[in-house]
């Protein structure tokens, strides 16, 4: 059984280039279509618990079903199994950057594909947004983040008001007499918005920490995991600039497996392999406890208003964060006529043809190349 589960994870963890969403359609394929583990209705289910839960929804729906068929042996080899070939790709990567990162032959690779990360982003921003901005109240709700972001208001807290403020206004009727009791559970949301704005710095403790709180508050894509990284490395601790995040994002869409490896890539950067693997103990953990614990609240979940506003209202509000970011890096990214027609090309082939995007990845560092030459 645990075999099975096992050359199961790998082959995900070796192939899964595309972004969760194709990370969860190959693995339906597997687990309903091939192997037939689970039914469709089944499946369902787990992909609607994991939207209910922070963490990145790809490997938290192979941690689930590896739970499902093997039990809580099944549920760590699963997870660890899809999790590690992406974290040994990523930190060969981050070896061969720090080594050659600065050369004039590296550079130009990475000018080549920086412009179609942003139309990777930017295409991920577009379909999640129609499914997570759906109403008046959701597109308010994401204006309005994108808004107070650039005003300077802390992430974390942006994602807790645009929750809150989706769940009370849907639940409305149901805040008549005890309506304020209703929230106090969920005050500390905004809680880790506390955290200091100044710049520290760089010890592991403090990586571990940022990259532990990322995994246990992050709602929606691992696109959304962007703006925690530029509020957290970039604007917070100074540690990271616009370039390096751009090229950690870059990294990390060049490996298959979770795009929370991108965490191994920048824990590397700042400390070696010591961070690395810190890093991605720190944004993976949470992952495993929040499937742990809701594999028995599963079915609250799922009959909860209160819970399934308050992600609407989650979801719409990553949006806001995500437009941001990417305008941010699209800034750092474009910069002349052939990165601006990088980009362009880069998105007609997206939007258009659906060209897979480690294919799009190979040819912009191909023409970073060329115009080297």
């Amino acid at each position: 059984m645990l075999r099975e589960i096992a050359l199961l994870a790998l082959k995900l963890g070796f192939t899964a280039f595309g972004g969760p969403a194709a990370h969860i359609a190959m693995l339906h394929d597997e687990v309903v279509e091939r192997r037939q583990w689970l039914t469709d209705q089944q499946f369902l289910d787990l992909l609607g618990a994991t939207n209910l839960i922070p963490g990145p929804n790809s490997t938290e729906m192979v941690i689930h079903v590896s739970y499902l068929r093997g039990g809580w042996p099944g549920l760590l080899v699963g997870g660890l199994c899809f999790i590690v070939p992406a974290m040994l790709s990523v930190l060969a990567l981050a070896w061969a950057y720090v080594q050659f990162g600065t050369t004039p032959a590296a550079g130009w690779v990475l000018y080549g594909v920086k412009p179609v990360i942003i139309a990777v982003v930017a295409q991920a921003l577009w379909l999640l947004g129609r499914k997570a901005v759906t109403d008046k109240l959701s597109g308010v709700v994401a204006l309005g983040v994108l808004g107070l972001y650039f005003a300077g208001l802390n992430e974390l807290l942006l994602l807790a008001l645009g929750g809150l403020v989706v769940m009370v206004v849907k639940n409305r009727q149901h805040l008549r007499g005890n309506g304020a009791a209703a929230l106090l559970p969920l005050s500390g949301l905004s809680l880790p918005a506390l955290v200091m704005n100044t710049a520290v710095s760089f010890n592991l403790t403090t990586l571990f920490l940022t990259f532990l709180k990322i995994g246990s508050v992050l709602y929606g894509s691992g696109y959304v995991l962007l703006a925690f990284l530029h509020g957290d490395f970039v604007e917070r601790l100074g540690w990271l600039t616009d370039q390096q995040l751009i090229d950690a994002i870059a990294i990390g869409q060049l490996t298959p497996g979770p795009v929370f490896t991108t965490a191994t890539f920048v824990g590397y950067v700042l400390g070696g392999v010591p961070a690395a693997l810190l890093a991605t103990l720190g944004i993976f953990l949470p992952a495993f406890v929040f499937v742990a614990l809701s594999t028995r609240l599963i079915p609250w979940m799922r009959r909860s208003v209160w819970a399934s506003a308050l992600l609407d209202g989650v979801n719409a509000a990553s949006m806001g964060l995500m437009t941001a970011v990417t305008w941010q890096l699209l800034r750092a990214a474009v910069f002349d006529s052939w990165t601006g027609l990088l980009l362009l090309a880069a998105a007609l082939l997206l939007f258009r043809f659906k060209l897979n995007t480690t294919w799009l990845i190979a040819g912009g560092a191909l023409v970073g190349w060329l115009v080297q030459m």
